[in-house]
């Protein structure tokens, strides 16, 4: 804690002035830099989210200190901590091929809001320090997380003999590296035999060579027909 902070750390108009206003360039400070990359909440809802909080805060205080209340300062906190949830599942998308996009903008929602709490609660250094790394995590870190490339996920279709044969090509997957992310198994009925068919959903660990692979698949005993799909 900051010595020469105590006096600004009780409430009153003048306080509780300072720590909205406060908040609100805090909030907008983290939300400037959502609306510029046009994320469902911008600007508007995190200055909101944490003035919010920060008043929350201060009136659980006001109560216990200035209206003398026996009543617990933390819990409107609290509230605010597990309501920002619901307020941040909704900037959460399932776009295509599964793939989920919102969940910064959401993690962004809820720690302004602990931030407008801290500020609410007079702890103006955590908030400070807090915002300042929360930018530089989304400003910085987001071209660093750029850099880090995924290998996708590909999928697989092979038809097969027997039990014996789909284990051995699961076996080829892990030796190679290659996660089983999903399987899904039909059979069909023929003359003499029952042939079966398989579509799996590989995940790459690192860099593969696929057709390495496919080559290696096919030469399993059993193993009818393989390919990419």
């Amino acid at each position: 804690m900051i010595g020469g902070l105590s006096k600004i750390r009780d409430i009153n108009f003048l306080t509780t002035l300072l720590r909205l206003v406060m908040s609100l360039l805090c909030g907008g400070i983290i939300g400037i830099e959502r609306s510029y990359k046009n994320r469902p909440a911008g600007f508007r809802t995190h200055i909101l989210v944490c003035v919010g909080a920060a008043i929350a805060s201060m009136t659980g205080l006001y109560l216990y200190l200035n209206a003398h209340l026996t009543t617990d300062i933390s819990r409107l906190g609290a509230q605010i901590v597990s309501g920002l949830g619901f307020i941040g599942g909704g900037t959460i998308i399932v776009v295509n091929k599964k793939k989920i996009k919102g969940l910064t903008t959401a993690a962004g929602l809820w720690v302004s809001g602990i931030i407008g709490l801290a500020i609410g609660a007079g702890f103006y250094e955590g908030a400070v320090v807090a915002t300042v790394l929360i930018l530089v995590t989304e400003i910085w870190f987001s071209r660093l997380a750029a850099k880090i490339t995924r290998t996708p996920k590909f999928k697989i279709l092979i038809q097969y003999k027997n039990k014996i044969s789909l284990n051995h090509v699961l076996r080829c997957c892990k030796d190679n590296k290659v996660a089983i992310s999903n399987l899904q198994v039909t059979g069909t009925s023929e003359t003499d035999s029952s042939l079966y068919s398989a579509i799996i959903t590989l995940q790459p660990r690192k860099k593969i060579d696929k057709v390495k692979l496919m080559s290696s698949i096919r030469l399993i005993v059993g193993v009818d027909y393989a390919e990419e799909v």
